[in-house]
């Protein structure tokens, strides 16, 4: 494959724009796995917890899919922490920015808010107000956003529990990130972009 000859985009030919749509396309078909790598960089990483992140990540979407949510849910309940090894401090808007693009806005809206939701069982400790998340009661996402905290997310730092292998949600991972992004604009050659499977 070629590369593009402007050294500036002002002198860019239709010609550049294609063999970088090209390589773009390769390089985003290959998010998945990318994703999947940087889930491994939790593993050790327990930051005082019973369990470390990357158990914690499997053992939320285990209880996710065993309560039978849809695979996209599952998804993201084993990526909602992705962000915690660059951004500890801003992860569930790392990881709500990286699925965005493949997800349901309402699951979004869930990964950016899990933390302050799940604080309710916790945010007491620090002087903070546990009920916080009562401020989007009227949400769409409201009542999911309670139900994963509540029952997986929160829950899902037990070492004793029969945590299904990464292995068992890899095909999952990679049919949600092959789906064509939300608002996808149209191709250079003014074709439709896909729709979503």
């Amino acid at each position: 494959m070629s590369q593009a000859t402007f050294k500036r985009f002002d002198e860019s030919r239709a010609e550049d724009w294609q063999i970088i749509d090209a390589h773009f396309q390769l390089y985003q078909n290959d998010a998945s796995r990318r994703v999947l790598e940087h889930l491994l960089r939790l593993k050790g990483d327990n930051h005082g917890y019973p369990v470390d992140r990357f158990e914690h990540s499997l053992q939320t979407a285990t209880r996710a899919l065993r309560a039978g949510a849809d695979e996209e849910t599952v998804v993201c309940a084993l990526l909602h922490d992705i962000g915690d090894d660059l951004a500890p401090a801003n992860h569930a808007e790392i990881a709500a920015a990286i699925l965005e693009p493949f997800i349901d806005p309402l699951n979004t809206w869930l990964i950016r808010h899990h933390e302050l939701f799940q604080g309710y069982h916790y945010r007491h400790f620090y002087g903070l107000d546990p009920h916080a998340r009562e401020q989007f009661r009227d949400h769409p996402a409201y009542a999911r956003t309670v139900r994963f905290c509540d029952e997986w997310d929160q829950c899902s730092f037990d070492p004793d529990y029969d945590t299904l292998p990464l292995e068992h949600f890899i095909p999952m991972v990679e049919r949600i990130m092959s789906r064509a992004p939300f608002g996808a604009e149209q191709t250079l050659d003014a074709s439709p972009a896909k729709e979503r499977a």
